[in-house]
């Protein structure tokens, strides 16, 4: 079995059409603060920011 650890799955969402694009992990004792990256969003059809929200399951 894998050991339990301290990498969390996060949803990014575009901050232009809200729509959530990509799923990502993150090691939330390196990472403390949020994540914000330009991705391409295929709704809006071009490169758009994207903020990390809350946790998946």
């Amino acid at each position: 079995m894998a050991k339990k650890g301290s990498r969390i799955q996060l949803g990014l969402v575009c901050e232009v059409c809200k729509n959530r694009n990509y799923v990502i992990s993150k090691n939330k004792i390196n990472t403390t603060g949020n994540i914000k990256l330009n991705k391409y969003c295929p709704k809006c059809k071009k490169h758009t920011p994207h903020k990390e929200t809350k946790k998946l399951d």
